[in-house]
């Protein structure tokens, strides 16, 4: 096990279990600079900027869904008509998650690295075609980094080979006729066509021993997700959406670990006539070998985790840590609160230097704590009440270590409603694993597991998708992901608005949607509220994505500046300013109240403020105005 490191985090304070702190921010207005997407020469990304000396996770996320982002304790928000490459938020809810057959493979990779059946320093292999190995399943929902299923093939016996597709064809027809059952009898309430099944060989060396008995895994399936992400979309096709709380796992009747439990009690019967026992584990339905122990030359696997229920300056495990057979390779995967470490800032630097190909001098310490390690964000530790993850809310980096080296870090915000992936950099010298595709898929697993102890936890954000940007598509490839519609801040499935952002870079998605679903069109929305709708920020230089969220660099030598005058003061629309609390001199006051205390000498400054104040509101939204403290530094 590694050390212990430090997890006090840089830029904001610890709070108590009854205080989730406050905002306070200050206005950076409109900010132009180089474009790190499209490279183009002119200063042609526009985005709006917001310095935040504190943040509650609350009010962060609520400016995640109105399309923010933040690069250590800056804040912007593109302004999506004006920017030169329009950025998406995009989220996925983790519990909907289908991997596409190439996240499967990297899966697969990473499993025969770690059981030492593959030599990274040998080139790349070509992607498998249809008549090599079959695809592998591999079982992200579940505790163990080491599990997952594949099919085995023995092209050298062709009878072994038909009887083991004949026990796979049976079971997979079981499974079915379970399936049927239980629509039948009002399990799966909607009438919706349910996928067939199909049941995967489990190879030798991935069977392990289960903590409840010592049966030997043959065989497994993962229809329960498919079913339960096909139900899900069912209720969002019926013009409302899913909005269930879910007080656990058990408790949840679209989880995929309710409905495998359900499939496997109407399946023990006929299966008692295979010799086969059947079991529901983690959303998965396996087969077992009654009785059968593991062979003398076949070593238990051995797990080490630690505490997540550790005292706050421990470093957590994130998952449990398995020793793979034989000559195989330990995968830890920790997390821990925000801080300096100086073996992770070693990585970053060869990460720059090496995939970015930034100079020494330009990766130094204080632009890596500015950017990764300094955080606005508040602190919430564990409540044990089911509203905080046993991690708690806040900025985390995630470790993974590969027989005690650092191989990466994903930098990471766990707020209420999602876990918001920032940034990822890893060591060149494993670039074959695509460790950003494999970090992706353990942080959407990492959200399905906790979601049992924060029910709220739903979503994996995966930053900005920019469809101009070619090397920023593969965000869509974790499916179903939605987009964030830039000026209703509705969420609609990408594929409903694909077709028009094949055409042109910036669209009112939630337009199209309500379109789409055969209501009239929506009320027109007048061109000056439009001005007035799009903020946000370029990438701070650090924040552009590539694999994961690595970085394309822009430029950052751009200063903020206000530009007040094209801001269109309409008061109906951007609502009453006079609740929003200002912060100056040390002391609070809400703007009604400054006004009153200037009186009529106070004309100049407080128009400049009004109008300030104006579009602060429109930015962040007339509640967020009224929470946040709006900090002045000029009065």
């Amino acid at each position: 096990m590694r050390r212990d490191g430090s997890s006090s985090s840089s830029g904001s304070g610890d709070t108590n279990s009854n205080s989730r702190g406050e905002s306070v921010v200050i206005d950076c207005g409109r900010r132009k600079g180089s474009c790190g997407y499209c490279r183009s020469p002119n200063r042609s990304s526009i985005s709006h900027g917001l310095w935040a000396h504190s943040i509650t996770v609350d009010d962060y996320q609520d400016l995640l869904d109105r399309g923010w982002r933040r690069s250590g304790s800056f804040l912007y928000k593109p302004e999506m008509e004006r920017t030169c490459c329009p950025s998406y938020t995009i989220r996925l809810r983790a519990a909907d998650f289908i991997p596409s057959k190439e996240q499967l493979r990297v899966s697969r990779r990473m499993q025969r690295f770690l059981d030492g059946a593959l030599d990274i320093t040998k080139p790349v292999e070509p992607i498998e075609g249809p008549n090599s190995s079959k695809d592998d399943i591999s079982s992200l929902s579940g505790n163990e980094v080491s599990s997952s299923f594949t099919k085995e093939s023995l092209p050298s016996n062709n009878e072994t080979n038909n009887e083991a597709e004949q026990v796979l064809h049976y079971l997979s027809d079981q499974i079915d006729n379970a399936v049927r059952l239980c629509k039948e009898s009002g399990e799966f309430i909607y009438n919706i066509q349910l996928p067939k099944s199909s049941v995967k060989k489990v190879l030798p060396a991935k069977r392990k021993i289960l903590v409840e008995g010592s049966e030997d895994l043959l065989y497994s399936s993962n229809i329960s997700f498919q079913i339960a992400a096909a139900i899900r979309r069912a209720q969002s096709c019926d013009n409302h959406e899913l909005r269930q709380s879910r007080h656990s796992a058990e408790e949840n009747e679209l989880s995929p670990k309710v409905i495998a439990e359900k499939l496997a009690s109407s399946l023990s019967q006929p299966i008692k006539t295979s010799n086969l026992l059947i079991r529901a584990c983690n959303g998965h339905i396996n087969f077992y070998s009654p009785g059968s122990q593991l062979s003398s030359n076949e070593s238990v696997q051995t797990t080490a985790s630690k505490s997540a229920a550790g005292h706050a300056s421990k470093k957590q495990c994130l998952k449990n840590s398995e020793q793979p057979l034989g000559k195989g390779r330990r995968l830890e995967i920790y997390l821990k609160r925000s801080c300096f470490d100086p073996e992770e800032f070693s990585l970053y630097k060869k990460y720059q230097i090496k995939v970015h190909k930034d100079t020494p001098d330009h990766v130094t310490e204080s632009s890596y704590r500015n950017f990764l390690v300094h955080t606005p964000l508040v602190f919430v530790p564990p409540t044990g009440d089911g509203t905080v993850p046993r991690c708690g809310f806040g900025s985390f980096h995630q470790q993974y270590v590969i027989d005690g080296r650092l191989v990466a870090v994903g930098v990471i915000d766990i707020l209420p409603r999602c876990l918001s992936s920032k940034y990822l950099f890893w060591d060149p010298d494993f670039a074959s694993l695509s460790l950003g595709k494999y970090t992706a898929l353990q942080e959407i697993g990492w959200v399905r597991e906790n979601q049992v102890h924060c029910p709220t936890l739903q979503y994996y954000y995966l930053g900005y998708y920019i469809h101009s940007c070619s090397k920023m598509r593969y965000k869509a490839a974790y499916h179903p992901s939605e987009l964030l519609c830039p000026l209703r801040y509705q969420w609609i499935p990408f594929h409903i608005v694909r077709p028009l952002l094949d055409r042109k870079p910036y669209v009112v998605l939630s337009d199209f949607a309500t379109l789409k679903n055969g209501e009239s069109s929506p009320p027109p929305v007048s061109e000056d509220f439009i001005e007035t709708q799009q903020f946000d920020v370029h990438q701070d230089s650090n924040d552009l994505g590539v694999e994961m969220i690595d970085p394309e660099y822009g430029s950052s030598d751009d200063e903020p500046c206000l530009e007040s005058s094209d801001v269109v003061s309409i008061e109906g629309e951007d609502g009453d300013i006079s609740d929003i609390l200002i912060e100056f001199n040390g002391s609070r006051q809400r703007y009604k109240d400054r006004q009153e205390a200037c009186g009529a000498t106070g004309g100049g400054y407080l128009g400049s403020l009004e109008s300030q104040l104006h579009r602060y509101m429109k930015v962040v939204g007339a509640e967020l105005s009224k929470r946040m403290v709006f900090s002045v530094g000029w009065f």
